[in-house]
């Protein structure tokens, strides 16, 4: 079987469109997560009732240690 030659042209343009499918790719996945991560932030805003109604870590003055109280 001949070896299959390709034009260096040929080569050039396969692998333009290549990089420029995985960039469609890459843009698109981005916006996908900025999008998820914007509609989490959203969400995740508490008032500051709910959140002093929650426990938190403080240190303990007497043996330094890390409670939750």
């Amino acid at each position: 079987m001949p070896p299959l030659l390709i034009p260096p042209l040929v080569k050039f343009a396969f692998g333009a469109l290549g990089a420029g499918a995985v960039v469609a790719w890459v843009v698109k996945e981005v916006r996908r997560v900025n999008h998820e991560l914007d509609r989490v932030k959203a969400g995740a805003a508490l008032d500051p009732a709910t959140r002093d109604a929650l426990p938190t870590l403080r240190r303990d003055p007497r043996t330094g240690d890390w409670r939750v109280m």
